[in-house]
């Protein structure tokens, strides 16, 4: 469905803007075949205006503007709508992330009597050693957790319960 959507919104701003195109190009014509050609004198000059070619212009001018604009416009429309709605989506995965990260912490503190090392951590969480490194010194500061280093050089958090 995203797909059909993005394609819709392309389809549809590409769509207007070739009809506003089409419109510009119109009024330009259309003003450069009123400007007078001189040649010779300004006396034996005759104006010569094809109304026809003045009539089309004009109509494909206008017709490109009723059919630009509102297509031009539900394109942006269509595609302001995608965006919201991937913002919405990426920010409730986050959520979801955040909630699940924050289980795995207290259920962790809980089963370990308020400690935690950091490779337990990531492997209860599925996180990279880094991740889990700054969401456990986040939650240390947010909690006042004490720190120790065993004799490899592991890290352990110590947080009251």
């Amino acid at each position: 469905m995203k797909t059909a959507e993005k394609l819709a919104a392309g389809w549809l701003l590409t769509l207007g803007f070739m009809f506003l195109t089409l419109s510009v190009s119109a009024v330009l014509e259309k003003n450069s075949m009123l400007k007078p050609i001189p040649k010779g004198d300004a006396d034996q000059v005759q104006e010569f205006v094809n109304d026809d070619a003045r009539y089309f212009l004009e109509t494909t001018a206008r017709q490109g503007l009723i059919f630009g604009i509102p297509t031009i416009v539900l394109g942006g429309w269509l595609s302001l709508a995608m965006y919201r709605q991937n913002k919405h989506e990426q920010k409730a995965l986050q959520q979801q992330v955040s909630d699940r990260l924050q289980s795995v912490f207290y259920q962790m503190l809980q089963e370990n009597h308020g400690r935690v090392t950091l490779l337990g951590f990531a492997m209860h969480s599925q996180l990279p050693a880094a991740a889990a490194r700054q969401y456990l010194d986040e939650k240390a500061k947010e909690f006042n957790a004490n720190f120790q280093v065993n004799e490899e050089g592991g890290v352990s958090y110590h947080f009251d319960i």
